[in-house]
């Protein structure tokens, strides 16, 4: 009896050292990917920085495929929109990013100014932001709304 009750023991003690490993990984894979996702997120900014749209947008793409819905990701890639003249994209990511801008914290060190309308934001590399990023977006709704209402319309003239 004693020698089943052993078993059941070191049985459970064995399952409870697995889940807390893999509990582990999981955790350890998580900051991996916000690593990553962080790392890409610098490296567009400075492709768009440097003029270098398509491989900024590129990046971009790939930051939105492993985290769908990154508010910063969604607001660079209007700013990018906003550079090819096509608004009504930038409209749409950025009422995309604004749900989940709210609490998203960012260190506004440089901006990006977009055809002087719309602006992209580098993220803080270390640490954290001491900038909600609403407020951002909000404002870069307003800037793209404002100048989608004052584009003339093709063929037309000015409205």
């Amino acid at each position: 009896m004693r020698r089943i009750s052993f078993k059941i023991t070191a049985i459970v003690i064995a399952l409870v050292f697995c889940t807390c490993g893999l509990a582990f990984a999981a955790k350890a894979k998580k900051a991996e990917k916000e690593m990553d996702v962080t790392a890409m997120l610098l490296k567009s900014f400075d492709l768009l920085e440097k003029g270098k749209v398509p491989q900024a947008q590129k990046m971009l793409d790939q930051v939105l495929q492993k985290d769908p819905g990154n508010p910063l990701a969604l607001n660079n890639m209007a700013a990018i929109m906003v550079k090819q003249k096509k608004f009504d994209k930038a409209d749409t990511y950025l009422n995309q990013a604004l749900p989940k801008a709210k609490g998203y914290m960012v260190q506004i060190n440089r901006v990006c100014t977009v055809g002087g309308i719309c602006s992209a934001f580098k993220p803080v590399e270390k640490g954290v932001g001491n900038q909600d990023l609403e407020p951002l977006i909000k404002m870069n709704i307003d800037m793209v709304k404002q100048y989608m209402s004052s584009e003339p319309l093709a063929g037309k003239g000015e409205r």
